[in-house]
């Protein structure tokens, strides 16, 4: 069905998207409840308090990644070596310098920080003591995932979906095997250093088998390239500012009023959902350098092909995704006890489901948020993230200020209104028609 909709290389990459996201669910499926069995609730849930703080902290990407994909796929149509290797230590700089000010504002807000979660007095104490590495890994975060984009960049989705999934094994073995051997929540702090590590040096190896880069030259550092990826990434900041106050001001609120326990509840039904939709938008993403790539001359020919992409994107994800979790919704409740065992709690399956149906809903907008990515239209995509956040934090809001108190089940049903309005704003208007 694929081969009939799409052409070679984007269906490579498609294909290889969906194939990698299979690899990372079935890492979710192993590695969740072997967490819970070694943590319990309570420690897993201060390891996702940290990992908050490690998605907080990507807001000083300040979007230079997603830049560097549209910006390097233009520079490789033209097979412009030179300018990819401007833009990458260009961007590399950039990331150094705001990575330096992230790690200062982590060190210094770290008691606040720990405080906004209020955790237990040994809780409380675990998290201040790992948060600096938390914050060193923040940073080394930014040079890896712009290095990972320029191989998206390049042409070779397909490569970084490999290299994300392969990341993702060493993750989990690595914390696995650290975490048997009593290490606790600090095995999984060097679980995820080991997968970044694997990253960052595979995505040197496939950008150097692709073009020979140089990025340690003098003369690589280009003002003007600077200002193109401080341009483009300055609206993709604002998009990911609105989609850090998404999932962290849920997890804030569920430890407030909920407790920290109920956080890993709400995490698997926001993963688990998030990894769903991921089945088919993982291999849409490929979307985005293609579309930049036929877009860069905006003829009426290029808006047809633009057209015609949307629609095979769209009936892709009613043929894929609408069997797939039409039979989640079903056999979701066994599944989870099966998954969990002992582990298992009765509030789970139902805010899983709704959960579910919003994501579906969210995914039916994204073939229109990687075309308006792709064609550099960020305002749009800033829009559609500010409805999204601006509705779920209504949402809660309200619900506290009513007295109704906050549950993972109201905040799956908060997310599904967010998703419903953020869907509409997309999928309405064809604005690059």
């Amino acid at each position: 069905m694929i081969k009939k909709l799409f052409s070679s290389q984007l269906r490579i990459n498609m294909v290889s998207g969906t194939a990698t996201t299979v690899i990372n669910t079935a890492m979710m499926i192993i590695s969740i409840p072997m967490y819970l069995h070694f943590l319990g609730y309570e420690k897993y849930g201060v390891w996702l308090v940290l990992s908050t703080v490690l998605g907080f902290a990507q807001l000083g990407d300040i979007g230079i990644s997603p830049a560097i994909v549209k910006l390097v796929a233009e520079e490789h149509g033209r097979n412009d070596i030179r300018g990819i290797q401007r833009y990458v230590a260009t961007a590399l700089a950039i990331l150094c310098a705001s990575g330096a000010v992230v790690l200062l504002g982590i060190l210094i807000l770290k008691p606040q920080i720990v405080a906004l979660f209020k955790l237990s007095d040994e809780n409380a104490r675990m998290a201040l003591w790992l948060l600096p590495y938390v914050g060193l890994l923040s940073v080394y975060v930014f040079i890896v995932q712009a290095l990972n984009a320029v191989v998206s960049g390049l042409g070779r989705m397909d490569m970084e979906s490999y290299i994300q999934s392969a990341s993702r094994v060493v993750c989990v073995l690595v914390a696995g095997t650290l975490l048997y051997l009593g290490r606790g929540i600090a095995g999984l702090l060097i679980g995820n250093i080991a997968s970044y590590l694997f990253i960052h040096a595979a995505s040197l190896a496939c950008i150097r088998s692709i073009i020979p880069i140089r990025l340690l030259q003098k003369d690589n550092l280009d003002a003007q390239r600077g200002k193109h990826l401080l341009r483009f990434g300055g609206a993709m900041f604002s998009t990911s500012t609105m989609n850090m106050l998404f999932d962290p001001f849920n997890k804030v609120l569920l430890s407030r009023y909920a407790g920290v326990a109920a956080i890993p509840v709400y995490d698997i039904a926001y993963r688990g959902s998030v990894q769903m939709r991921s089945v088919v938008a993982a291999g849409l993403r490929a979307m985005i350098p293609e579309i930049s790539r036929i877009g860069a001359e905006m003829t009426a020919q290029a808006r047809q092909r633009i057209s015609q992409i949307n629609r095979r994107a769209v009936k892709a994800i009613f043929l894929i995704g609408c069997p797939v979790n039409a039979a989640l919704l079903l056999t979701l409740t066994p599944l989870l006890q099966f998954w969990l065992g002992q582990r298992f709690v009765a509030e789970l399956p139902g805010a899983f489901r709704i959960m579910l149906l919003g994501m579906f809903l969210n995914l039916l907008g994204f073939p229109a948020y990687c075309t308006l990515l792709g064609l550099g239209m960020v305002r749009y995509v800033l829009t559609s993230q500010a409805i999204l956040t601006a509705v779920n934090v209504l949402i809660l809001l309200t619900a506290v200020f009513f007295g109704h108190g906050i549950s993972v089940g109201m905040i799956a049903w908060s997310i599904l209104g967010a998703n419903i309005a953020a869907t509409l704003y997309l999928t309405v208007p064809k604005r690059w028609s």
